[in-house]
């Protein structure tokens, strides 16, 4: 009879562990997945800082009537275009974050242009409004790219989390899936070209 006890004993105490290190590996998922979706909100929250920056600098930019008028159109839709595209927190995949990032780089692309004009008018250059909200903007991008980081980073400790074992049978069994980084721009590997 001693012995059936100690046996009962020794298998309570053996569920009574296994339970707790279930549970507490699948918490830990739980943290993890949820850190990604905020580090992914943040990144968010700087590209609509600089959306909602963009309106003030092109109205900045009207007041100048020769300022050309297809740029300033061309910066709009890209804004129109990247505020359409959203991301669901919970679909962090490579081609959500793709199509995002692909109408956000026609966002940067088009303040690139609308900058580059801007120093045909030394007017508009010395303008204070213009100033500001050309350092906001700069300001801005070096949050994006903080931002962006630390999303790939949050990334990187989940991904491999979930692919450790025995973390992957647990990933596997309550839909824990990889999620996708924020890649850099096609051809961001090569320096752009210099000619004098």
């Amino acid at each position: 009879m001693k012995k059936t006890w100690i046996v009962l004993a020794a298998v309570a105490v053996f569920v009574l562990i296994m339970f707790l290190w279930f549970k507490n590996s699948y918490n830990k998922l739980v943290v993890m997945d949820e850190n990604v979706k905020g580090k992914w909100s943040q990144v968010e929250a700087q590209y609509q800082r600089r959306a909602d920056l963009i309106p003030n600098l092109v109205n900045t930019v009207k007041g100048y009537a020769d300022f050309e008028k297809s740029t300033l159109t061309q910066v709009m839709e890209a804004r129109a275009g990247a505020t359409k595209v959203t991301v669901s927190p919970e679909k962090l995949d490579a081609k959500s974050i793709q199509e995002f990032q692909a109408a956000q780089n026609q966002v940067s692309s088009a303040l690139g242009r609308l900058l580059a004009v801007a120093e045909n008018y030394p007017n508009l250059k010395a303008n204070q409004n213009f100033l500001d909200l050309q350092s906001q903007l700069e300001g801005t991008e070096n949050r994006i790219t903080v931002a962006r980081n630390d999303f790939n980073n949050e990334v990187k400790t989940y991904n491999q989390t979930i692919r450790k074992f025995p973390q992957m049978i647990f990933a596997s069994m309550f839909g824990f899936e990889k999620a996708a980084y924020f890649e850099a721009d096609k051809g961001a590997e090569k320096a752009p070209e210099v000619k004098f």
